[in-house]
């Protein structure tokens, strides 16, 4: 009988913990909505104070600190950057240019952004398995463009999923769906966040990137064509077509890998390998790839 009332006991304060945490979460993000930073700290003090431990609370005050310390800015110059942009325009003159810009810019307090990755870093640590945590913490890296350290928190992330087999949560404790495909795509996000930067120093990084995922994941394409990319823009196009050609084998109806070794090839000046696997993106491809491979077969066989 004791020990019946016992686990029922615990039962209980365990519930009552529960609900107490959600309503700390509740009223926290209400909080956050209409910008009240001292009811955020208040409410963040009592739940320190009531559960240490819970993982909602390492979330949130990660978010407090990130959004204490964004700041925003309004720039007059000639260099407009943003989407908020402003001519100004003399109304005296004649000319139709403007005579300068007004635009926006932001930038974050990294005395108080520091606090927001200690408290993440406690968090990730404790619960290793809340893949929120560690994606947010990569992108306020990316928000930062501190590439470095975002690069390190992804290598770090792809080598823990090989630890818990992808077994990730999320916000709440709740498992991820389809958890390996998402946590690859998420990656592959990243991948794109990189090359879109334009930034040929960063190559490495994506190359680094992609080599981690191939450790674990052998198959993944995307990894492979990422590597085959890297080795295009270094003009090294055997390497980039090795790379694409495993792709090919593992997928050999994949029309993105198709037409990535077509253009390999003819960039390295193959036209006969170039025409060939054109030929096999008309045959898979869709009605946009179909079009442009039977362009360049077409430029391809003028050539010889």
């Amino acid at each position: 009988m004791y020990k019946r009332i016992l686990i029922l006991s615990l039962s209980l304060i365990f519930s009552l913990n529960n609900s107490f945490s959600q309503s700390f979460k509740e009223k926290f993000d209400y909080l956050i909505e209409v910008n009240d930073t001292i009811g955020q700290q208040q409410i963040l003090d009592n739940w320190e104070k009531f559960d240490i431990n819970d993982p909602e609370l390492y979330v949130a005050y990660f978010n407090y600190y990130v959004n204490k310390s964004h700041q925003e800015t309004i720039t007059l110059g000639q260099d407009p950057q943003g989407e908020a942009v402003y001519q100004i325009m003399d109304q005296d003159s004649s000319q139709k240019e403007p005579v300068g810009f007004l635009y926006g810019g932001n930038y974050y307090e990294q005395n108080i952004l520091s606090k927001g990755f200690e408290w993440i870093n406690k968090g990730i640590e404790k619960h290793p398995n809340r893949l929120d945590m560690r994606f947010g913490k990569i992108y306020i890296y990316g928000q930062l463009e501190d590439y470095d350290n975002f690069t390190k928190e992804i290598l770090k992330t792809i080598d823990y999923s090989s630890k818990n087999k992808n077994n990730w949560t999320w916000s709440e404790n709740k498992p991820v769906e389809d958890a390996k495909k998402m946590f690859l795509g998420s990656i592959q996000d990243y991948q794109i966040q990189l090359y879109k930067t334009e930034n040929d120093s960063l190559l490495n990084n994506m190359k680094q990137i992609a080599e981690r995922i191939l450790k674990y994941y052998p198959d993944h394409i995307e990894s492979l064509s990422n590597l085959s990319i890297v080795y295009t823009i270094y003009k090294q196009y055997d390497k980039a077509i090795d790379y694409l050609l495993e792709a090919y084998k593992i997928n050999p109806k994949d029309f993105i890998v198709l037409y990535n070794i077509a253009h390999a090839y003819e960039l390295k000046g193959d036209v006969q390998n170039a025409i060939k696997y054109y030929k096999l993106t008309i045959e898979y491809g869709d009605q946009e790839a179909v079009e442009y491979s039977k362009e360049q077969i077409k430029l391809l066989e003028e050539k010889k």
